[in-house]
């Protein structure tokens, strides 16, 4: 018997710190740490919501549905910690000597939510009470404070996909947004009225959504609108502008180019997606020369100057997008994107939640 106390003891108290590291390196620690319960827990709901989210159903249908995946499965990850802590220490009251487990239970669950009906004897179990209401507490003041923190990180990153569906279309489309751009005479400013600021947008997203995974499945408030779809289409754009436009080099579009395949990298990191990080420049991409002189055809038919020679103007656009072309496709797979050209549409098969959401690889 004492035997069994003292392993429930232990398995009590690992399940409550295995709780509270998993808190903390989702709430607290500003890095991408996947913490396995917090994987888990995202993926049962990714599975659940999957059941009525199938590839087989009409877009609008599984975007109604998966609108609410994140958000669902982010407000009851607080539920499942506070359950684990009160069974935690349920195990550790059993333990102490509070029987029979109902009661270690009820002692738990009234010291867990400070509900103070009951008062286990002794001053050792009074204090496990104290220590057990703090946690609880704890516990929900770090989710209060956590969900300002991701929608203050969501409005700065639709703010800026919502101006694009301005200058792009809905859904984007590097072909709408250069031939808008030549229609109202900025062609010279992209580099100034786009990609600076979008380089800026990528480094929050980086930032943001690797230290807060949950906010890559928050999907933007109009359906059509995504922000990996918008990622994509800016990609484009400057590697279009940077290969194809007969223009001054301009240093900001190949570093606005940088910053973005970067950032789409950071965050399949996260998630375990494989990618070459040292592609070759004549590696394959998804986008085929064929797409590539159509786009050319419409970029004449605007009056827009291409440079003379489109062989090389191809091998300069296929040696930008194949340092983003894998990620790219992945992530509009996991996040169920809708379609957008160049990047969606190029989606084969469905990639799960469950089978791209595996321990982050590391990098160095």
């Amino acid at each position: 018997m004492i035997l069994l106390r003292v392993l429930a003891a232990m398995a009590g108290s690992a399940l409550v710190v295995a709780t509270l590291a998993s808190a903390l390196k989702t709430i607290v620690v500003p890095r991408g740490y996947a913490s396995w319960l917090t994987r888990g827990h995202f993926i049962v709901w990714r599975r659940l919501f999957g059941l009525f989210a199938r590839p087989s159903r009409p877009y609008a249908r599984r975007d109604r549905v998966l609108a609410h995946f994140s958000p669902v499965a982010l407000v009851t990850l607080p539920a499942v910690w506070v359950t684990l802590v009160g069974v935690g220490f349920t195990g550790v009251f059993w333990a102490s000597g509070v029987q029979p487990l109902t009661e270690a239970f009820a002692a738990s669950g009234s010291s867990l939510f400070t509900l103070g009906f009951i008062r286990p004897p002794g001053t050792g179990r009074v204090v496990l009470s104290f220590v057990e209401a703090g946690i609880g507490l704890g516990l929900v003041s770090l989710m209060i404070s956590y969900l300002p923190t991701i929608y203050g990180a969501f409005s700065r990153r639709e703010a800026l996909v919502g101006l694009l569906e301005v200058r792009a279309g809905l859904p984007p489309s590097p072909i709408e947004l250069l031939t808008r751009y030549a229609r109202i005479g900025w062609l010279h400013r992209l580099d100034d009225d786009l990609f600076e600021r979008w380089e800026q947008w990528f480094m929050d997203v980086e930032e943001s959504h690797t230290s807060q995974p949950s906010l890559v499945f928050f999907r933007s408030p109009h359906p059509e609108r995504s922000w990996i779809t918008a990622a994509g289409c800016v990609l484009d754009t400057a590697a279009i502008t940077a290969s194809t436009i007969d223009r001054p080099h301009n240093a900001q579009t190949d570093l606005m180019l940088r910053t973005g395949f970067f950032a789409l990298r950071r965050i399949a990191d996260y998630f375990g997606m494989s990618y070459d990080p040292d592609p070759a420049a004549d590696a394959p991409i998804s986008v085929s020369r064929r797409e590539f002189d159509l786009l050319c055809v419409e970029l004449r038919a605007m009056d827009i100057p291409l440079k003379p020679d489109l062989d090389v103007a191809w091998r300069d656009y296929a040696g930008w997008r194949v340092n983003y072309d894998s990620v790219l496709i992945q992530l509009c797979g996991l996040v169920m994107a809708p379609p957008g050209k160049w990047s969606s549409d190029r989606v084969q098969v469905d990639t799960t939640f469950p089978k791209v959401f595996r321990r982050p690889r590391r990098r160095h």
